[in-house]
């Protein structure tokens, strides 16, 4: 069967080998589909014109029909320059070229009537143009059709500018693949689902798309592809999820001693109704013989980690040893400390494994874990490395695992024969787009709860001019027995960036809280990590009242006592980011704040990121606000998962495509798991070819 999408693009016409090893290095572009899903970023409507009197210079692209007024040439060989008087009876404007005279000289005539079309600019107080688009027009034919109507604008590189591939080559390249396309595309959806969501066909949709008959035609044309793209993505993330289903895992039998030794004796609170809800979901998940994945989400201060430890001593009941993987260093040790201390009077042995380990200690380590002495491990990436080899590992928790790559994640899954049960867990509240695509082959439990007698943060707004505000408060609250942080972004000034950084912070913060009568610590990325972990130890046993430290704090520092986060040039940060910052804080009974300290000035992104944080501390409002604000591509951690590699859909504007991209696939695999049926074959060969399943898309 002929496959039009395979054909190597060098023989498409007007593009050959030089054109088509540029496309190859430059675009990514190799074959006929690559091109036709090469889509165009924006649309200019040629045929749609305006008076002069119409023009803004902040506009983009605009069409005026009008009449040369005056021709005046200046200098000589490659300096010269031509410039005219355009006018149109509401005004006028400059028309000027430095290149290409040889071929706009013989048009550019006084009295000669024109459309041009390009970008307007202010030079000199005067509205011009540079180097305009221009079509000489029959003034006696006021509506005669013009050579261009709706053009198509295509990302293009400076070398391919340089190749003779420019925007308009581009779209004249398309254009002759589009004359190619008819009759050589079929279509892979079926007529109910074409019926049911008023969907263009797929041939005219890729058509329109490239060269639309007008605006509305390619809107219903990206429409069309956008569904498309996330029914494929779909299909493939809930298969994925069905095979997950049947993967073999350990099955956990019973509940033990060990556990409910700990909920009986060392738990000193209650837990919370979405905490027992969750735990019923895992120890559902490891009675099943098949290998729970789970997700498990929950905002700051919610009570995870207890959730955790209580699944990993389901394993430990069962005969197995449990893992717990957490980004840095100072994350992996506050685990470490609060689990430690939950255990301290049972025979659960818990040991410690980062990149500072000495190597004596590693070796006793490694030793007791290898015959089964040792129950729970706790560490960063040092996990992963191969000497580290488990007894009989049964369950694997993931903290924050956002941060690390598919790679490293599945080196765990070969830590035994039978592939671990996986709890991963986000702080980073997901939105729930996000959530059907870049975890939508998990299960997923939700922590939505906050432990009683927690008082919401107040989160406050101060600019510079209120720094002596800000310090008077802080002194208020040291009074009060309470502890601060503030955070800066940088550890040293950046020449391009007019930050304050976090030594000079450093000092001003000194002089207004001066020794004997305050201590001070400081904490940043570039200490050794005895050195950062000492300064954590005086901030936590409340020898020190001011943490001054970059983001490195951002997550693992859990200090109650602590009840002020200041977050310095707030505005240079995301809204993920604050909140994981302020969730510092507020972790005691007593009022806690966030204070967001920004320039006098803000851009009007920076003003609705912090205006979002002053009115909600709901970690889900926050990350829709984000995922708006920033779109999936910017979000920590979704790069890597390649499943947001999307070449015309986008999670944040398209939601409800989304929604309905997920209802349909779920339907079509409830109908039809196999997509064995006549109207689901072409879907099944798009999904073969595009899909790619490989070991990396089971890894959670």
């Amino acid at each position: 069967m002929f496959d039009f999408f395979g054909q190597n693009i060098e023989y498409l016409k007007g593009v050959g080998p030089a054109k088509a090893q540029t496309l190859r290095q430059e675009a990514h572009v190799f074959t006929y589909g690559d091109l036709l899903t090469y889509f165009p970023f924006r649309y200019i409507d040629k045929g749609h014109f305006i008076t002069i009197s119409q023009i803004r210079d902040d506009q983009s692209y605009v069409a005026v029909k009008g009449k040369i007024l005056k021709v005046e040439s200046k200098g000589f060989g490659k300096s010269k320059r031509l410039s005219a008087v355009f006018g149109d009876g509401t005004g006028t404007v400059e028309l000027t070229w430095f290149s290409g005279l040889k071929w706009i000289e013989p048009k550019i005539r006084q009295g000669v009537y024109l459309s041009i079309f390009g970008k307007p600019s202010i030079y000199n107080h005067q509205l011009q143009f540079s180097h305009p688009e221009i079509e000489v027009i029959d003034p006696n034919k006021p509506d005669q059709p013009q050579s261009a109507g709706i053009q198509p604008l295509y990302p293009t590189t400076e070398t391919m500018k340089n190749r003779g591939l420019s925007p308009k080559a581009m779209a004249a390249i398309t254009q002759n693949l589009c004359k190619q396309a008819e009759g050589s595309i079929p279509e892979i959806l079926s007529q109910d689902i074409l019926s049911r969501y008023q969907l263009m066909s797929r041939e005219q949709a890729f058509i329109q798309v490239h060269h639309p008959l007008s605006l509305a035609h390619a809107d219903c044309a990206r429409q069309r592809l956008k569904f498309e793209e996330l029914l494929l993505l779909q299909l493939n993330i809930l298969k994925q999820k069905m095979n997950r289903g049947k993967t073999p895992g350990f099955v956990f039998t019973k509940v033990g001693d060990n556990f409910n030794y700990f909920y009986q004796n060392n738990l000193n609170f209650e837990l919370t109704g979405a905490q027992k809800r969750v735990v019923k979901e895992i120890r559902a998940d490891t009675r099943t013989g098949f290998q729970m994945n789970r997700l498990l989400q929950g905002d700051v201060g919610s009570g995870k980690t207890i959730v955790a430890l209580m699944s990993m001593l389901l394993a430990v009941d069962n005969g197995f040893q449990a893992c717990l993987m957490a980004p840095t260093e100072i994350l992996a040790r506050q685990h470490f400390a609060s689990i430690s201390k939950y255990l301290n009077t049972m025979k659960v042995r818990v040991a410690l494994l980062t990149g500072s380990s000495t190597k004596k200690d590693r070796t006793v380590l490694l030793n007791m874990l290898a015959d089964g002495q040792l129950h729970l491990l706790i560490g960063t990436h040092a996990l992963l490395e191969d000497n580290v080899v488990f007894k009989n590992l049964g369950l694997v928790v993931i903290d924050e695992q956002h941060r690390f790559g598919v790679a490293q994640r599945a080196k765990l899954w070969n830590k035994n024969s039978v592939p671990p049960h996986i709890l991963v867990m986000t702080a980073t509240p997901i939105p729930r787009t996000l959530g059907m695509t870049l975890y939508g082959d998990l299960d997923l439990s939700v922590i939505d709860e906050l432990p009683p007698n927690r008082k919401p943060i107040k989160t406050l707004h101060l600019t510079d001019h209120d720094r002596l505000k800000l310090f008077a408060f802080m002194k208020q609250e040291i009074a009060k027995g309470r502890q601060i942080y503030v955070v800066y972004p940088l550890i040293q000034e950046s020449e391009t960036l007019d930050l304050k950084d976090l030594m000079d912070g450093y000092e001003s913060i000194s002089r207004a809280f001066p020794i004997p009568d305050y201590q001070l610590s400081i904490v940043h990325g570039k200490m050794k990590a005895e050195d950062k972990e000492f300064e954590m130890q005086r901030f936590k046993k409340g020898e020190t009242q001011i943490m001054v430290a970059t983001t490195v704090i951002e997550v693992g520092v859990d200090v109650p006592n602590a009840s002020v986060m200041v977050i310095e040039n707030s505005e240079r940060f995301g809204l993920a980011q604050l909140h994981q910052l302020r969730g510092r804080v507020g972790r005691g009974a007593e009022q806690s704040y966030c204070i967001l300290m920004t320039a006098d000035k803000l851009s009007k992104d920076a003003n609705e990121r912090i205006n979002t944080m002053v009115a909600t501390n709901d970690g889900f409002k926050i990350a829709e606000a984000d995922l708006r604000l920033r779109g999936p591509g910017d979000l920590q951690g979704t790069q890597q998962s390649g499943l947001l590699a999307l070449k015309i859909a986008d999670i944040a504007q398209d939601e409800n495509i989304v929604r309905a991209a997920r209802h349909t696939a779920v339907e079509i695999l409830q109908q039809d798991p196999a997509l064995a049926s006549p109207k689901n074959q072409a879907l099944l060969r798009e999904m073969k070819k595009n899909g790619k399943e490989n070991f990396w898309a089971k890894i959670s």
